[in-house]
């Protein structure tokens, strides 16, 4: 392994705790203040898809997959399943929200406490959710336009 690798390697770790650490801090406030939150996972998913992809979207000529053309074009496909399940997720968030209220999730904490909460995860999964959906298509867009550069031009 090069110099160079090592690097990319190292970087790579770095944002992945970075994320990590992201995550952690995003669902804090949702952890200590509900017993159930039943959208964590699609939560964890959000605010991963979202830093990751906006890292790749800025910082590909930085990352392992700047010069593998076959990975480009395979993630370039599932950019488009990737993006109709964000957008489900949001959905289904949504509609719960709507169809069962806050109450269940909720209900058990004092009112002041109780609408921070609410406004907390509403603004923060309609961030996460929407940025991750938008940064899907983006990214392929990316993808497609270093694809081309690479093979026309030698750059990323």
């Amino acid at each position: 392994m090069n110099t160079k690798q090592r690097y990319m390697l190292a970087l790579e770790i770095v944002w992945w705790i970075l994320t990590a650490v992201i995550v952690w801090a995003v669902l804090w406030p949702i952890h200590k203040a509900m017993h159930v939150w039943p959208f964590e996972r699609s939560n964890i998913v959000f605010v991963v898809v979202l830093i990751t992809l906006s890292r790749y979207i800025f910082l590909l000529p930085h990352t392992f997959i700047a010069r593998m053309q076959e990975v480009k074009v395979v993630l370039i496909l599932l950019m488009f399943p990737l993006t109709f399940l964000l957008i489900e997720a949001v959905n289904d968030f949504m509609v719960y929200i709507e169809e069962n209220t806050w109450d269940g999730l909720t209900g058990h904490l004092p009112l002041a406490n109780k609408t921070a909460i609410e406004e907390y995860i509403w603004a923060e999964m309609l961030f996460f959710g929407v940025g991750s959906f938008i940064a899907a298509p983006v990214f392929a867009v990316r993808l497609l336009i270093s694809v081309w550069r690479t093979r026309n031009r030698g750059t990323v």
